[in-house]
């Protein structure tokens, strides 16, 4: 059974799945479009990490940062390779969804790349609802960058 749970970025086999995932990053974008967090900065007191594993092992993270009282973003989605395809993201994100409406939030955003390496990711989040948005944040427009957001109704 697939858990979702409260984890460290700094924990070592995270901390492989994050390298992996920003050197992915940097290979993919340029590097000033990267918006992609280390472990260090996954760490700060306004975002909230988890992992996804199963019989210890893991399959996934992401993360949850807040950025105002009414919303929040969701920062380093990513699945390891031999997880891919077993619904992991789709778990993580409902979780992280999920998370968001508990606390509060109104909204929830994100901002993906526009190359076709992050066309699955922005299918699934258009799949639970999420539409393009404007940048939101610190972000500004920007050719390798999609935003998007889900208007969330707190419990």
């Amino acid at each position: 059974m697939i858990r979702i749970d409260l984890d460290d970025p700094a924990r070592p086999d995270v901390h492989q799945l994050l390298s992996e995932h920003l050197a992915d990053m940097f290979a993919t974008s340029p590097a000033e479009s990267v918006h992609a967090l280390d472990h260090s900065a996954l760490s700060h007191e306004a975002i909230t990490f988890w992992t996804a594993r199963e019989d210890g092992l893991l399959l996934g993270c992401g993360a949850l940062k807040t950025l105002s009282a009414g919303q929040a973003e969701i920062k380093s989605m990513r699945t390891t390779a031999n997880a891919r395809g077993r619904g992991v993201a789709t778990l993580m994100l409902e979780h992280i969804v999920a998370e968001a409406r508990g606390r509060g939030f109104e909204r929830v955003s994100l901002e993906t790349g526009t190359e076709d390496y992050f066309a699955p990711a922005r299918r699934l989040y258009a799949r639970h609802g999420f539409t393009e948005c404007p940048p939101f944040g610190g972000y500004t427009l920007d050719p390798n960058s999609v935003f998007m957001e889900l208007a969330v109704s707190p419990k």
